[in-house]
């Protein structure tokens, strides 16, 4: 299958990210190069791009449809969470600017021996990077009903998180769950009739939940925003694209603490904590699809992108 991903927010995020034709920009969710082959196409002989992805599809999808740039693109198989390191060996020390598209791509979604999918039957995997050993069938029948209740309550934000959980453990002791679709069948038998009805697919938010847990999604990129500002040159943007309101929220909260960095208690007459803004959060509230793109493309409709400027 055809590693097929729209560019969700493409012409917001390139108009933000301020491309400067020889400059170096930062792809850390390389996907199948839709974003990074716009940037390139902005980018005079001396720009460069570097594009980070741990999906070896993603890899070999982006290497064929960026190909045309030779030497000015260089794709390394990693998470965005070693982008320091990553840039490090390849001799750079700043770049003018790095684009994030998160969460699960088309393509992921849709090549179902992945398993990522709640739509068919197949063998629960939901591995971002493949040579990872843990799959979503060891959480589903290793973690423990209260840590299960956890993440679907806190990563699927699913009010029946206590229930869905209660019901995994419970079929989990007659067999093993394997599959996709034993998944589902599980999760439905946990959800009151009336809500199915109305609430969207009942198996959405747990496949979510099981999927952050997973891939450790929240925890990436909480952990790694501070450092790709410090790898911005001045002037340079940090656009990140968002697909659900955990993540817009850590974005939010550490683009804001990045500008107003300052600890003291806010009766002190002058800062004596002694930390600098990095820069500043340039869009207030988040920069959101239109109307057109929500309907060409239904995937958008949940994406927000967040933009921070280095001082």
């Amino acid at each position: 299958m055809a590693f097929e991903h729209k560019s969700v927010l493409l012409d917001e995020t390139i108009t933000n990210l301020n491309i400067k034709p020889d400059g170096i920009y930062v792809d850390g969710t390389l996907g199948g190069g839709g974003h990074s082959y716009h940037i390139l196409k902005k980018l005079n002989e001396n720009g460069r791009l570097i594009g980070i992805d741990q999906d070896a599809d993603a890899i070999a999808a982006a290497k064929e449809r960026l190909k045309e740039f030779g030497e000015r693109v260089t794709i390394v198989r990693s998470n965005y969470a070693q982008m320091a390191e990553v840039l490090h060996n390849l001799g750079i020390d700043k770049v003018d600017g790095i684009l994030l598209d998160l969460g699960v791509s088309s393509y992921q979604l849709d090549t179902p021996e992945r398993g990522f999918t709640y739509r068919e039957d197949v063998p629960l995997d939901m591995r971002m990077d493949q040579r990872q050993a843990v799959t979503a069938r060891d959480i589903v029948n290793q973690y423990s009903e209260f840590d299960l209740y956890r993440i679907i309550r806190d990563y699927g934000e699913d009010k029946f998180a206590k229930n869905i959980a209660k019901h995994i453990v419970a079929a989990r002791e007659k067999k093993p769950i394997e599959t996709t679709g034993e998944l589902t069948e599980i999760i439905k038998t946990a959800i009151p009739m009336k809500v199915r009805a109305t609430g969207g697919h009942p198996s959405k938010k747990t496949f979510q939940a099981i999927r952050i847990e997973l891939n450790r999604e929240l925890e990436v990129l909480e952990d790694t925003i501070d450092t790709m500002i410090d790898c911005l040159n001045q002037q340079g943007r940090l656009c990140i694209i968002t697909f659900h309101s955990l993540e817009d929220r850590i974005v939010k909260v550490k683009f804001n603490g990045n500008e107003h960095p300052c600890t003291c208690p806010p009766d002190f007459p002058v800062c004596v904590c002694v930390k600098e803004s990095k820069g500043k959060h340039i869009s207030r509230k988040p920069i959101l699809p239109t109307e057109e793109e929500m309907e060409e493309n239904s995937r958008s409709k949940s994406a927000k992108l967040r933009v921070f400027q280095k001082r």
